[in-house]
């Protein structure tokens, strides 16, 4: 299978990144400062109204702990600025902000609502409507991205097509196993992760969001073992 949704999400990136860069030198610095201070509460407002989705807390509670407590044991923030410092270093890339941009625009692309129901309601039922309405937002949000950032959010377009590919591809095999209720607890989940972006976008407070990850795998394990405690 194809994941049409994810690709066509990808090149989206990759336009508003190209257009993001092209306008980084023509944009006061005051210009910048309230864009960037809006896509903030944007994705602040994004973040809350996805948490509410929650339908059990205490599953969201403990995926948000546990795995930010498996996150800092392996030090996946250390793992993945490495990583972005050897694609800056490969490219011949000079932008101080290349791997902080990075970074941060694969979180708001690919922790959320839209990432995960698009990426499997194209899996399921090969309808990548919703991707493709994520394309037309993220291709936004990257100009705005890119002209603070700069290049490094252009590259944000391989682990987007990376992740949203695997939960298209994925979810085509484990469909009987993809409950509502469980899209609700990764939406309501990824919705506090987002919510973190737009309080680092705010400069309110750093939280390394990157050690945070690991809590949307442990998800559907808390999920299936919170069910099965209810029957006992």
């Amino acid at each position: 299978m194809i994941p049409t949704g994810s690709l066509v999400n990808a090149a989206a990136i990759i336009a508003g990144s190209l257009i993001g860069c092209m306008l980084h030198s023509r944009f006061p610095e005051r210009i910048r400062t309230i864009v960037f201070q809006g896509l903030g509460l944007c994705v602040l407002l994004i973040g809350f109204k996805m948490a509410f989705k929650a339908q059990d807390i205490l599953v969201v509670l403990f995926s948000i702990l546990l795995g930010g407590i498996i996150g800092e044991l392996i030090r996946l923030d250390t793992l993945f600025e490495r990583l972005g410092n050897r694609l800056k270093q490969v490219i011949g890339s000079s932008n101080p902000k290349f791997t902080e941009g990075l970074i941060t625009a694969s979180l708001i692309f690919c922790i959320g609502a839209m990432a995960i129901v698009g990426s499997i309601e194209e899996g399921i039922r090969n309808n990548p409507t919703i991707l493709y309405t994520k394309s037309i937002l993220d291709g936004f949000a990257s100009v705005a991205l890119a002209s603070s950032f700069g290049t490094g959010v252009l590259f944000s377009a391989i682990p987007v097509l990376i992740y949203q590919g695997t939960i298209t591809i994925g979810s085509s095999f484990l469909q009987d196993f993809l409950s509502p209720q469980l899209i609700d607890q990764l939406s309501a989940t990824g919705g506090l992760l987002i919510a973190g972006i737009g309080i680092i976008l705010l400069e309110i407070k750093e939280i390394r969001l990157a050690n945070l990850l690991p809590s949307l795998a442990l998800v559907p394990i808390l999920t299936v073992l919170a069910d099965w405690f209810k029957t006992l």
